[in-house]
């Protein structure tokens, strides 16, 4: 009993919270939910981001679910990359059923059903808020790293972006970064090395090749105007609720490029726009990035290493990232060690490899006097999680296992007509529907391209027409010449024959 109330006691003053804070729901001991035991995550921490682990089945949807309706009734926008399409349901109010009342009798929290102000977003032909950005708002750095560029070729990237500033030729979409790369290569070779150096063939030729690995992926729709702008994820509804902005990466499962590249180019710009706000009684945004292995698992180095810079500095701003993946091996140890927030839902051991993962995953957390971590992860059950937090000074929260309160939204996906019918009230989707397709790079230089190829052909026209009078000129005192030789030679044999009658002449007078 002693350990128990000991137990409890470490819970209410660790997780005792004097600011605004979320809920998750109740401690559990020896398998048993402790009522009016609460584990609460004060907004204060909550830009210090967090992980979101476990196998798959085990509640960590559910649990975003929760984190973002608390979020939104606190007027807190949310951000949330959907990448298997069943977050969607929060637009809906949920259904109260026997097991989910009878849960949130356990921890004795009272539940109700609610729905949020959701838009969906897309970075595909999928219907939504269509996501853009230009090759220009990338830069040569970023862009460079998304291509995984050595130095030589960051530098020509590099040289691309100086030329295209120096000549006021807007960097748009692919075709334009393209079309430029096509014309240092050839048409504007001398150009460029007389104001910039001699660039290599072979150098341009490997970043061609990348650009074009990167457009297979889909990245030609997501490159363009107009730009999305980012004070769009930070709307308040007429409620002041915070909006939940989904976006739907359903159709690129298979393409971490083009993923990978949105999502660092999104925090990019939220970096860059967003004031300082320094130590904030709450959050601006919060973001949650499911499926995060996938911007792992074939990133570069320096794209890994530009994620980290981020993620340390874009907390200043008021932003708080949350990575969710099955297993926490799968964030680099670098971003993991920036992780304020740790929910982890119960991790599977079928094999001795996974047995070793989940002994590594346990040494990641807390040590706790009530809990031997590695077994707890394999027999929490769906929608319990073993967390630790940071509280309001700073300072880690003790490891605890709880049983999560269940989303007050549909906690399943919306229909095709639920969806349209968010679309059609949208006032975002009218206003990044249009594609815009201005004048930029591949079109100012298809120009300057055309006139240099009508200048050459008027200089080569000007030399076949002086080679054609040269010749006529030639040809003319040919004939000349012919005419002349045969007169002299007409000419020649009469004064010859001439000649030649006056001496018979003279001959036969004698």
């Amino acid at each position: 009993m002693t350990i128990k109330n000991d137990f409890i006691a470490s819970i209410i003053e660790g997780y005792n919270s004097k600011g605004e804070s979320i809920i998750l729901g109740g401690a559990i001991l020896d398998g048993e939910a402790l009522a009016d035991t609460y584990v609460k995550i004060p907004l204060k921490t909550l830009n210090r981001h967090g992980l979101i682990a476990g196998a798959t089945g085990t509640g960590k949807t559910k649990t975003i679910q929760v984190l973002s309706e608390q979020l939104s009734a606190l007027g807190i926008p949310v951000l949330m990359m959907d990448i298997k399409g069943d977050f969607s349901g929060i637009a809906k109010e949920g259904e109260e059923k026997a097991f989910i009342t009878e849960r949130h009798a356990k921890i004795n929290i009272p539940y109700k059903t609610a729905k949020f102000p959701v838009e969906l977003l897309s970075l595909s032909e999928q219907s939504g808020v269509r996501l853009r950005a230009t090759i220009s708002e990338f830069g040569p750095i970023l862009f460079s790293r998304i291509l995984d560029l050595n130095d030589t070729q960051a530098g020509v990237m590099s040289i691309i972006f100086k030329y295209c500033d120096d000549n006021k030729m807007p960097l748009l979409d692919l075709k334009d970064i393209k079309k430029i790369i096509n014309y240092i290569t050839e048409e504007g070779k001398d150009e460029i090395t007389a104001s910039y150096g001699k660039i290599s063939t072979s150098t341009t030729g490997i970043i061609l090749r990348k650009i074009i690995e990167l457009e297979q992926q889909g990245a030609d729709l997501f490159f363009g105007e107009m730009s999305f702008d980012i004070d769009d994820l930070m709307r308040i509804d007429e409620n002041g609720q915070g909006f939940v902005n989904i976006i739907r990466l359903t159709d690129i499962q298979d393409k971490p490029k083009l993923f990978s590249t949105f999502m660092l180019s999104l925090l990019a710009e939220i970096y860059q726009q967003m004031p300082e706000k320094g130590d904030s009684d709450q959050p601006e945004l919060v973001v949650f990035i499911d499926e995060a292995h996938l911007i792992f698992k074939e990133a570069s180095k320096a794209l890994l290493d530009q994620i980290e810079t981020i993620v340390k500095l874009i907390r200043s701003k008021g932003i708080g990232i949350y990575f969710i993946t099955q297993n926490p091996m799968d964030v680099p140890s670098g971003i993991l060690a920036q992780l304020g927030l740790k929910i982890q839902h119960a991790l599977r051991a079928f094999t001795a490899k996974d047995r070793q993962a989940i002994k590594q995953t346990a040494d990641n957390y807390p040590t706790s006097i009530y809990y031997k971590t590695d077994e707890v992860l394999t027999s929490l059950g769906i929608g319990e999680a073993l967390v630790t937090a940071l509280n309001e000074k700073g300072i880690p929260t003790p490891l605890v296992a709880t049983m999560m309160r269940a989303p007050m939204s549909r906690m399943d996906v919306l229909t095709e007509s639920e969806i349209q019918e968010i679309n059609n009230k949208s006032k975002l989707v009218k206003k990044y529907s249009e594609l815009i397709d201005r004048e930029s790079a591949y079109e100012m230089l298809n120009k300057k391209i055309a006139a240099i190829d009508e200048e050459t052909a008027q200089k080569e026209q000007q030399i076949e027409e002086q080679k054609a009078a040269k010749k006529s000129s030639s040809q003319g005192s040919t004939t000349a010449d012919a005419v002349g030789k045969s007169v002299l030679k007409v000419l020649t044999s009469a004064t010859f024959i001439r000649g030649a009658f006056g001496i018979l002449t003279k001959m036969l007078k004698k």
